[in-house]
């Protein structure tokens, strides 16, 4: 079985069953393997069915072989490139010069102008 895959190795298999956890790929005739559904794309996945549908061919890496349970991880993401990280360090929240200016004083500050307004419309 080793001689014909290697971990590392990235070729091309067949969607041959698609489950929530991950969608089983077929690298040959004998061979199949699972990928992860951590390992579809980069990003999170909520519904594997978004990305991949049994018969769809796709590029894969082998992560993994298990020879003893006959089992091969398989990625998708691991072919592909890192989306580039557009994010920019937020900025601390400003306090809005209206907020600062109108509506926001304590009631010790209002309270002297109520009084104020209150002497005056007697």
């Amino acid at each position: 079985m080793s001689e014909k895959f290697t971990e590392g190795q990235i070729l091309t298999g067949k969607v041959t069953g698609v489950q929530p956890y991950g969608a089983f790929v077929a690298l040959d005739d004998q061979v199949q393997g699972l990928v992860h559904i951590s390992e579809v794309t980069h990003g999170f996945v909520k519904e594997i069915n978004d990305f991949l549908a049994v018969g769809d061919e796709v590029k894969v890496k082998i992560l993994s072989i298990d020879e003893e349970a006959n089992k091969y991880s398989l990625s998708i993401r691991a072919t592909e490139e890192p989306p580039k990280s557009t994010t920019e360090p937020k900025k601390p929240k400003q306090p809005k010069a209206a907020q600062s200016e109108q509506g926001f004083n304590t009631l010790k500050d209002k309270l002297n102008e109520w009084l104020k307004q209150s002497e005056q419309k007697k």
